[in-house]
């Protein structure tokens, strides 16, 4: 680990000196295709910024449904069933090494279900275990519980390109056509190797717990504070305000119709599942399980805080996508990729291509949004299949995210540790999950 240790410092102060916020980030790209635009496609000036304004408002439910990805599953994150439950998980961490895996597997399993519900849950579970496991290494501990976000959020039930291109009208149907859940996330390809992929990283948490002497460990104290979530107290005046607003009787009207909706959705079949339908019920979830309207708003205002970088930055992406779309940028790209891959080893190029993007833009939904119209047009041209293309998107994108700090930020803040302290086990854990993803696309799929 000492290695690695040192390239996590390296790489530490590489990111810090150099790569800037993800706005910032953003503005280059958006700069970046401007003069794509004028030179690669041979747009004028005029049809560039045309295209750019144009888009710039496209993708604007596209924005919502991923702030509500994020905004639902925080919500959950914070409801009382859901604290309890992570409680009663942490008990079973009986052993420093037991307690590594336990967070790995836990990480991955929400991730699973819900991405924001992964980052809040599994931050909160970090201190529950430190209670129960003091001699666990922290730096390890906290490392996997951001397995989820590098290993399998983007092959569940929040993922952003498989659920889009199953929702009817979404902004590539007339490339597409609508490509149900059950070509992608629930064909036997992805959960085969959802599976081997979360054996192999549950176990690789067990093998890369120090000895004793070597463990980092860390004051329970450190991370006391969080998760303590207080619902707003009652008011001693009575009133109609007050009733309304502190009864369970408006949650549980608007809980029990909202699952009555969600039953008749998943009882006509898995294939209408879409982006649509899951954020309705982790919605549905998080209002019956709050119990109140006022415990519901105070969360609420708690999850609101986290959605700048989605409501910022989405339309940005938007521009680009109109630029891309205006000039003719893709088709040129497009040509490139035919260029440089043939139908067996095309999903795998996506696979690292997207991985490598999204190492330095951070956002699987925006990104799609850019990178699908000249990904489906190569695909197209060497004959693979657009749901192919869908998986090797999904797959790559959350990979890199193993090794980019971005949406470990809610957990860095609550763990209190710098990115750099992790970096060294989760650059391992990239170098033996990322081959095994790449050998899944190149021979099975």
């Amino acid at each position: 680990m000492d290695i690695l240790v040192r390239i996590a410092d390296a790489l530490g102060r590489f990111s810090a000196r150099y790569v800037p916020s993800a706005f910032a980030i953003a503005v280059l790209l958006t700069l970046l295709a401007f003069v794509l635009g004028l030179t690669w496609a041979g747009a004028g000036p005029m049809e560039v910024v045309k295209g750019w304004g144009g888009g710039f408002w496209e993708l604007l439910s596209f924005s919502m449904q991923m702030a509500l990805v994020m905004f639902s599953g925080y919500l959950l994150a914070l409801t009382g069933p859901v604290r309890a439950a992570l409680e009663r998980v942490a008990a079973l961490a009986s052993t420093p090494r037991r307690a590594v895996m336990l967070m790995a597997f836990v990480s991955m399993a929400l991730s699973y279900l819900n991405w924001g519900l992964s980052l809040v849950a599994s931050a909160m579970l970090v201190r529950f275990v430190v209670r129960r496991q003091p001699d666990v290494d922290y730096r390890l501990l906290v490392a996997c519980a951001y397995f989820g976000m590098g290993a399998t959020w983007h092959s569940g039930f929040s993922a952003s390109a498989p659920l889009l291109v199953a929702t009817p009208g979404h902004f590539l149907e007339k490339t597409t056509g609508v490509i149900p859940v059950d070509q992608t996330l629930l064909s036997g390809f992805n959960v085969a190797l959802l599976l081997v992929v979360v054996a192999v990283m549950t176990l690789l948490a067990g093998l890369l717990h120090p000895a004793p002497d070597h463990t980092v460990k860390v004051d329970p104290t450190v991370v006391e504070g969080f998760g303590q979530f207080e619902p707003p107290a009652r008011p001693p005046a009575r009133s109609l305000a007050a009733l309304l607003d502190h009864s369970p009787a408006l949650n549980l009207l608007f809980g029990a119709a909202g699952l009555v909706y969600a039953a008749t959705v998943l009882w006509s079949g898995w294939r209408n599942i879409n982006i649509n339908s899951v954020n309705f019920i982790f919605l549905t979830l998080a209002v019956l399980l709050h119990g109140t309207p006022a415990r519901l708003l105070k969360a609420s205002e708690e999850a609101a805080s986290v959605l700048h970088g989605i409501v910022l930055q989405f339309p940005l992406y938007a521009g680009i996508y109109g630029i891309f779309k205006a000039t003719g940028l893709t088709d040129r790209i497009g040509e490139a990729f035919v260029a440089m891959s043939s139908r067996e080893t095309f999903p795998a190029v996506v696979y690292w291509y997207s991985g490598l993007v999204n190492y330095f833009v951070p956002s699987g939904g925006s990104k799609w949004a850019i990178e699908a119209p000249y990904l489906l047009k190569a695909a197209s041209d060497l004959g693979v299949e657009p749901r192919k293309v869908v998986l090797a998107y999904a797959w790559g994108d959350m990979a890199t995210d193993l090794v980019q700090p971005f949406w470990a930020l809610p957990l860095l803040a609550v763990a209190r540790v710098e990115f750099k302290e992790l970096l060294g086990f989760l650059l391992l854990a990239f170098v033996v999950y990322a081959p095994l993803v790449t050998a899944a696309f190149l021979f099975f799929l």
